[in-house]
């Protein structure tokens, strides 16, 4: 999957398919399907997210390619669910697509008791693109590297505080997972959102947050914050020198976290329209106007196969069901 998917979840699944001839199987053979009536983007978050960016230009691209007007319909709340619940009730025709990402399409099967919908209702069709977070403490924290910061946690003994953008969330389960790596402990404080998160971490109230690189590092060179490490096991251009985590400690190994956004089908939808599909967006993520613009949002384009696709997500399933079961944390969808 070049370097989209990372190379762990290339090989996660034994369906995957050959990277050889990366279009899906059989669409040289007979006309692609294509749209009778508009398509509706479902994005299960507000407007102006990632979530809704990328949402919006898959819809640009998809109306220009299939001549059939394709909107964004934003359904938040419930961290993804209730948009995602909609699409999982909708025809499986083609007509309405999710644009789904690592909250409610693999943390929320394990975190919500009264999960409306299991990971068979909906059919994976591409990853798009995948974006790390970045480690920021207050500069109060006398720590320039991770380890550093772990023996400093470790001094604390409970007293630190990390925020979050809300229970549940990735920068949440990102920090319950470091703690839990590092066998260290720290409060957690959630938010309504990174940007009251980031407005009290830079005011002292808390000590380090596992935030979104684009959104953070406007504060890393304002001097308001320190970066200690990536989330994600690659580099990234945006911060050439910042250094993965997973590289900076034995018991970090395994930590490897990329925030990631994928557009998913109804259970039941026709393979055809499935393939048809997933060639329009690796024609919209080769695009090099699309690379360029995830560029600036510190992302990679990551295409991949349904099959690929299909054995990334569970994978990652499966890897925040390990720490949610391990934090003890459950919630309910209302």
């Amino acid at each position: 999957m070049t370097r989209r998917l990372s190379r762990r979840a290339t090989l996660v699944g034994a369906t995957a398919l050959p990277m050889a001839g990366l279009l899906p199987a059989g669409l040289g053979a007979q006309s692609p399907w294509k749209p009778s009536q508009a398509v509706k983007i479902v994005v299960p978050a507000a407007p102006g997210g990632t979530t809704d960016i990328v949402g919006r230009l898959l819809a640009a691209h998809l109306q220009q390619a299939w001549g059939q007007s394709c909107v964004v319909d934003n359904k938040s709340g419930a961290g993804g669910v209730i948009g995602s619940t909609e699409v999982v009730k909708s025809a499986p025709d083609g007509n309405t697509i999710l644009m789904g990402n690592i909250g409610p399409q693999s943390i929320a099967y394990s975190l919500y008791r009264n999960m409306p919908y299991a990971p068979a209702a909906l059919i994976p069709v591409s990853c798009v693109i995948t974006a790390p977070n970045v480690l920021v403490v207050h500069p109060s924290v006398p720590a320039t590297t991770v380890p550093e910061f772990v023996a400093w946690l470790k001094a604390q003994n409970g007293k630190a505080s990390y925020a979050s953008s809300g229970t549940g969330q990735s920068p949440h389960l990102s920090g319950a997972w470091f703690l839990q790596l590092t066998g260290t402990k720290a409060e957690h404080i959630p938010y309504r959102g990174a940007a009251p998160a980031l407005q009290d971490l830079t005011a002292g109230v808390t000590q380090f947050f596992f935030d979104n690189l684009t959104t953070a590092i406007e504060f890393v060179r304002a001097g308001k914050l320190r970066a200690l490490g990536l989330t994600s096991k690659e580099r990234n251009p945006l911060t050439p020198d910042l250094v993965p985590i997973c590289e900076t400690m034995p018991e970090l190994r395994p930590f490897d976290v990329s925030t990631w956004f994928g557009v998913f089908l109804p259970a039941n939808t026709p393979r055809p329209v499935v393939d048809s599909l997933n060639a329009q967006i690796k024609l919209w993520l080769d695009d090099e106007k699309t690379k360029e613009r995830f560029k600036t949002m510190a992302g990679f384009p990551a295409y991949g196969t349904p099959e690929q696709f299909n054995g990334f997500v569970n994978a990652q399933i499966a890897q925040w069901k390990g720490v949610i079961d391990k934090e003890g944390l459950k919630l309910d969808v209302n």
